[in-house]
């Protein structure tokens, strides 16, 4: 058997079953690989070796029984840090808040423990997970594994630069407003943001989605049929379907499919960028879809009316903090933050409406499309010490104009690598899909991903 961290997820488990391939030996590998390339890295927290392997003999004993608990039995999983597992901190990337013990897991690594996962580390989150970006002011800086020098995007960093250094196949980040597609789509990995409520969390929040981040569409599709199961604590989650999510690729043949390449706000696209994804476009078209060329759904009072109730809410969240815990937390976070003071009551309240001003206008923009194509970042890259693309508290969310609309418009989005840029990091393709048809973004992705071909130049900082 060639190189077993290559292998994907599916392959992986397969090999437990057959007994091709012990779980306790592909956990040492996976170490070897973590504790090779993670000083460099950065991406993990909690990263504990001897329990893995400790779990890995127990999964090994029981595919050796014929008795795996569930589908992921002896796969090695990472959750963002501010997902909770039972008894461990949940410092949420920042240095301002006590390192109280989850009392219990989250929905999403309660599901993945009843399959048998292991959960052998925890990822990286800037504070509060509030930007794009590797930074932190409790974990190390999370860099991006393609060129160490830049990031991996967030808030979840640690995840996509998890992936992307090939620490396994299966990791899973949360999004409120492009943070999972946004690293993925910085770092070549496949990331879905889910419908709203697909998958159940908790803590919710308007937005809020948890997803996987992993190198191929497939990968994702074996996590979704955990972390999909139902969870009465999330009172928002959508009634369960028992969705088949290994899908094979869409025929395109006689899709509609809008090509949005102006975001209506925000920072320009570079033009690697615009090349790429425009290339991108012209495969589907290639294939049989019609692409049409359509405008932005974000408007400035959209994008600025988010930021205002966001900083508002964030202001009031860290008011509740003694003083000296507010010093702890990241300048950028701080500042961001402290111009809500000066907010009255009407201008929040007007910010919080502009989430279903972009609710109507996601919906509206898939009227008579079956999907749309977007840039997921409009820029190359950043460095890796920056707080977002802009590195500007003043100006926040430029970067996120692509992304933001379908979690307020709760439509499923996916980010696909179609590029690489003139800096040496990946390009991401946004594929969006009308609410609650996550297995048509699944199916596009993986026909686009059919096209493309795989990826084979993964970064390794092995030393």
């Amino acid at each position: 058997m060639h190189n077993i961290l290559d292998l994907t997820a599916r392959q992986v488990v397969s090999a437990f079953t057959t007994k091709e391939l012990s779980p306790v030996d592909y956990m040492q590998a996976l170490i070897a690989r973590v504790e090779a390339s993670e000083p460099w890295v950065q991406a993990l927290w909690l990263f504990r070796p001897e329990m893995a392997l400790e779990m890995a003999r127990a999964s090994e004993a029981r595919y050796l029984r014929g008795a795996p608990l569930g589908p992921l039995d002896g796969m090695p999983v990472t959750v963002k840090e501010l997902i909770a597992t039972k008894g461990d901190p949940v410092p949420t990337g920042t240095a301002a808040l006590p390192l109280d013990p989850a009392r219990e897991d989250a929905p999403t690594v309660a599901r993945l423990r009843e399959d048998g996962a292991i959960i052998f580390a925890k990822t990286t989150c800037p504070d509060f997970g509030m930007l794009s970006s590797g930074l932190s002011s409790f974990h190390e800086l999370s860099r991006n594994p393609w060129d160490l020098s830049q990031n991996p995007g967030g808030s979840s960093a640690g995840a996509a630069a998890a992936g992307a250094a090939g620490y396994g196949p299966l990791h899973v980040g949360t999004d409120i407003g492009g943070s999972v597609r946004l690293p993925a789509g910085w770092t070549g990995l496949f990331g879905l943001k889910p419908s709203f409520g697909r998958v159940p969390i908790d803590p919710y929040y308007t937005g809020r989605v948890a997803g996987p981040m992993t190198p191929t569409v497939d990968d994702a599709a074996l996590i979704m049929h955990s972390i999909t199961r139902p969870d009465w604590r999330d009172a928002t989650a959508l009634a369960y379907e028992r969705l088949d999510w290994d899908v094979g690729p869409t025929n395109v043949q006689g899709l509609k499919i809008g090509l949005m390449m102006d975001a209506g706000c925000g920072l320009p696209v570079d033009p690697d960028v615009r090349e790429a994804v425009a290339k991108a476009a012209m495969t589907f078209e290639e294939n049989g879809a019609t692409i049409i060329p359509i405008g932005p759904v974000l408007t400035r009072p959209m994008l600025d009316g988010l930021d205002r109730a966001w900083r508002a809410r964030f202001w009031g969240l860290m008011q509740k903090l003694p003083a000296q815990a507010q010093d702890r937390i990241l300048p950028y976070i701080r500042q961001w933050a402290a111009s809500a003071a000066m907010l009255s009551p009407i201008e929040v309240a007007d910010g919080y409406e502009q989430i279903y001003a972009m609710k109507r206008a996601t919906n509206g923009a898939l009227q008579r499309i079956d999907f749309i194509l977007s840039p997921v970042n409009p820029k190359r890259s950043f460095a890796a010490d920056w707080a977002s693309p802009t590195n500007d508290p003043t100006r926040p969310f430029e970067h996120i104009a692509f992304t933001v609309p379908w979690n307020m418009g709760e439509q499923p989005a996916a980010s696909i690598h179609c590029g690489m840029s003139s800096t040496g990091i990946p390009i991401g393709l946004q594929i969006v899909g009308h609410r609650h048809d996550d297995l048509g973004v699944m199916r596009l992705s993986r026909a686009y991903e059919e096209w493309r071909g795989p990826i084979t130049n993964w970064p390794r900082h092995e030393r």
